[in-house]
């Protein structure tokens, strides 16, 4: 059995390695060649762009790519949506598509540019948001630059972001979000019906989403008196910690994994009742 796996090549594919080296396969591209080594004899990798990897996967040229919520919508791809995996260029959340016009545009709405030239890359996504919208636009492809053909080229654009600073930077406001689009692993509609592959698809998705549920963990390990530690499992944001008796005196050893948000507020609280030994560890991945 060998499983064609489709790894997204452009923004996506520096994070996409990361992710899929965390998760345990080590996947090594070599410049101007298309077809990374993986460490795995039973996948064989091609990088594709993420607009084109729907198109591949849904024709079986493919069984299976990484590409975004906002490219499977674009391409009409009939394609089964295995899991979504919610990375990006820089980080892990989602990223939008965006209306937006020129800083001191009339424009306040989409029903303001009835009639209006709109440049985009995703022309489908544009006139079906627009459509939803009851306006009438004329929807121009765009090969890049985006931002800079407002307002001599077009009256508004629909463009990604992920942190809004390219849309600043050329004087840019949005004025609504078109789509919300996160990563997603596909498959073909036949190569999951394979039961070989499909045991294989399933088992590469859980290993990649252990790594991502993992991103915003830690493991916190600590010492507590019994005495106090209703007061303490009061302080840790955790479901169901892990609480063991140590061999000597009337104390616990509690360990629970927690947001890495929280662990700067929360130390000094369980420090405060009477918890010692704290230790804080980093979590690789967590699978439920």
């Amino acid at each position: 059995m060998e499983l064609k796996l489709g790894i997204p090549k452009g923004s996506l594919q520096e994070s996409t390695l990361n992710i899929f080296k965390e998760a345990g396969y080590n996947i090594k591209v070599s410049s101007r060649n298309y077809y990374p080594t993986i460490d795995d004899k039973e996948i064989s990798c091609m990088l594709i762009r993420a607009q084109e990897m729907a198109r591949y996967v849904e024709g079986g040229q493919l069984d299976c790519g990484l590409t975004g919520l906002d490219w499977i919508k674009e391409n009409r791809a009939d394609i089964v949506e295995v899991a979504e995996l919610t990375y990006a260029k820089q980080s892990f959340r989602p990223i939008r598509w965006v209306l937006a016009v020129k800083e001191n545009s009339p424009y306040k709405s989409a029903k303001d540019l009835e009639g209006k030239t709109i440049a985009t890359e995703v022309v489908n996504l544009t006139k079906d948001y627009f459509a939803s919208q009851g306006v009438n636009v004329n929807v121009e492809f765009s090969w890049g630059t985006t931002e800079v053909k407002v307002p001599d080229l077009a009256d508004a654009i629909v463009e990604i972001t992920e942190t809004g600073s390219s849309l600043r930077a050329n004087n840019l406001k949005i004025i609504d979000t078109v789509l919300e689009t996160t990563t997603r692993f596909i498959a073909n509609k036949e190569a999951y019906q394979d039961p070989q592959k499909r045991q294989k698809i399933d088992r590469i998705v859980m290993m990649l989403k252990s790594v991502i549920d993992a991103v915003p963990k830690v493991c916190l390990m600590l010492n507590a008196p019994a005495d106090n530690l209703d007061k303490i499992l009061e302080i840790l944001p955790s479901e169901n910690p892990t609480i063991s008796h140590l061999a000597k005196g009337d104390w616990v050893d509690i360990m629970a994994i927690v947001d890495s948000s929280v662990v700067r507020y929360i130390i000094p609280q369980l420090k405060e009742e009477g918890a010692k030994s704290i230790v804080e560890l980093p979590v690789s991945k967590i699978i439920d």
